[in-house]
């Protein structure tokens, strides 16, 4: 939603926060559940099967529909196991009614998002990385494909799409990859286009120091001031650029921060995740996820840090204090989500693993109250069945 998750954007129009409805996907299965704000609790309530595993949602500006990408996996031979599907939001329980046929995809798409005019949907892919834009159609469906007539950069390996609250801007965040098994660097980039009725345009690469040992995951903006709040994967860092007058980024982060509590012992396999900012601009929330370990077949605790950090924003510059290292009770809290209200935050601890002791802990949803100081308190966590695929998506959508 956001970000990501499934919020409404930030720059969306004002509207009454109201109700909200959580929803969950473990492999090609989306699990609606209830959200009791007031009392920090969850209640499941329905299930409905995708074609294929479920990699992200997005819902409609008007709250009316949802939008989720689904993939067989990255090596899926023709775009038959790849789609997005549309979704009608019942207003009053949030349950989901499908709109027309999935439309295939030609790869795995790994992120989405609507326009803020909520006319378009573009799709993300990760290898090859690149971008797509379909048109919406008035009753949510999902249209045409739009013809794009710029070749258009793309950078390596595409995580995320956003479009600015102008809706004239919008930005591919592609993250590289990070030097593996000999080989080298893959350099990762903002790339900024100009963004017009789903037409892209090259406007600029932001890549500081040529994009080496630069991984951006995801990014999120500030709800009324030109700041931009970037994570960085691999070298778990929060970064923030300053808008410019003609609606690009600065080309060089005007803060740099380490997400981790003990950045010094970071774990092997530690990432930082999606970031997102708390509607009244004055916090900011940030996933860092310690991977799983094979042995022997078996997913075992990295024994690095699953948290959500909580970073106060400084209202007069933007910069982000590091206040709360809030532990998730769980293992790779890929994905979270406030709920339209912003009393809660529900953190999605994507896998089950055994840790040393032979424990078994499983994948979860955590629940955690949201302080009037932006830290958190956590209150309970609901266990996911990952049996038939891992926790990989989970947001909140506000009703209409």
């Amino acid at each position: 939603m956001g970000p990501g998750q499934a919020q409404a954007p930030a720059s969306a129009p004002a509207q009454d926060p109201g109700h909200g409805v959580l929803y969950a996907a473990a492999g090609a299965e989306l699990t609606r559940y209830d959200v009791d704000a007031e009392g920090a609790s969850l209640v499941k309530r329905d299930s409905i099967r995708l074609p294929a595993n479920i990699q992200y949602a997005w819902p409609h500006p008007s709250r009316k529909y949802l939008y989720v990408a689904w993939s067989g996996g990255s090596g899926a031979p023709d775009g038959k196991r790849h789609g997005v599907s549309a979704f009608r939001i019942d207003p009053r329980s949030g349950a989901l009614q499908p709109i027309g046929q999935p439309v295939p995809l030609a790869w795995r798409p790994i992120h989405l998002t609507v326009d803020i005019s909520g006319t378009h949907v573009l799709v993300v892919y990760n290898n090859p990385s690149g971008v797509t834009v379909h048109q919406l159609n008035t009753d949510g469906a999902i249209g045409t494909l739009v013809s794009q007539p710029f070749s258009l950069d793309t950078g390596t390996y595409a995580h995320q799409v956003r479009v600015e609250a102008s809706g004239k801007i919008a930005i591919l965040v592609t993250r590289g990859n990070a030097p593996a098994n000999g080989r080298p660097e893959d350099p990762g980039a903002l790339k900024v286009f100009s963004y017009a009725d789903g037409v892209l345009k090259n406007r600029a690469s932001i890549a500081p120091n040529g994009g080496v040992d630069f991984q951006p995951r995801h990014l999120d903006f500030h709800p009324t001031q030109p700041w931009v709040f970037v994570s960085l994967e691999h070298q778990c860092k929060l970064q923030v650029y300053p808008k410019t007058n003609d609606g690009s980024l600065g080309a060089l982060p005007i803060y740099t921060k380490d997400s981790l509590a003990d950045p010094v012992h970071k774990a092997a396999q530690q990432n930082a995740g999606t970031i997102h900012v708390h509607p009244n601009g004055k916090f900011l929330y940030q996933a860092n996820r310690s991977s799983a370990v094979d042995a022997a077949g078996k997913p075992v605790d990295g024994g690095g840090e699953n948290s959500i950090a909580v970073y106060a924003i400084d209202p007069r510059n933007g910069e982000p204090t590091l206040i709360q290292s809030a532990a998730t009770r769980g293992i790779e809290p890929r994905t979270f989500a406030l709920d339209p209200s912003a009393r809660i935050l529900v953190a999605a601890n994507q896998t089950a693993v055994v840790t040393g002791s032979a424990t078994m802990i499983p994948a979860s949803l955590a629940v955690f109250r949201v302080r009037n100081d932006g830290k958190l308190d956590f209150v309970r966590k609901y266990d996911v069945d990952t049996s038939a695929g891992s926790l990989f998506w989970m947001g909140i959508v506000p009703l209409p």
